[in-house]
């Protein structure tokens, strides 16, 4: 957890404060962040590395075909080019929020806030487990197929996260 953690800090939020680059795509060479992250006291060894992107249960991270380049899937606030292709998404996607969070998002919708993109799940349970995290879930239904026919651009992420740009409060409804 506490390398997850560190992760996605640097690869999502902070590359700068660990001097590295995040090349097109969110794309960093492994061999520079083990560097980096050993030259700012935290070291990492590949096995770890390869482990917390097996083991993480979200898959937020991935290697490259090549196993030299690693990257978060989604999620990120630091400034890149994450490459990603549109997707017509399914009729329905669902989005998982800590109740006390609902009155503003039932007025103004959903919106991406410091991040790329609004985070969108493909089933009920995996959205409620997002809700979780932060207090007592709901979960709300998002009308992506309508949303897609009028003219938002839905993206999915190599872990299954589909991605948008807001959503707005018309086409929620509560679960």
């Amino acid at each position: 957890m506490r390398l997850s953690k560190y992760l996605s800090k640097y690869l999502r939020h902070r590359p700068q404060e660990l001097e590295i680059v995040l090349m097109p795509g969110g794309w960093v060479e492994v061999d520079a962040l083990l560097a980096a992250s050993a030259h700012k006291g935290f070291p990492i060894s590949r096995d770890e590395l390869e482990e917390v992107v097996a083991r993480n249960d979200k898959k937020r991270f991935a290697f490259d075909e090549s196993g030299t380049l690693i990257r978060a899937q989604q999620g990120h606030s630091a400034p890149v080019d994450l490459e990603l292709e549109s997707a017509t998404p399914p009729a329905t996607l669902y989005h998982g929020t800590p109740e006390r969070n609902l009155p503003v998002i039932l007025r103004s919708g959903l919106l991406k806030m410091r991040r790329h993109h609004v985070h969108l799940s493909p089933d009920e349970s995996t959205a409620k487990a997002v809700g979780a995290r932060r207090g007592h879930p709901v979960v709300l239904a998002v009308d992506a197929g309508e949303m897609h026919r009028g003219g938002y651009v839905f993206y999915r992420s190599g872990n299954g996260v589909w991605l948008v740009d807001q959503v707005p409060p018309r086409y929620l409804s509560r679960l």
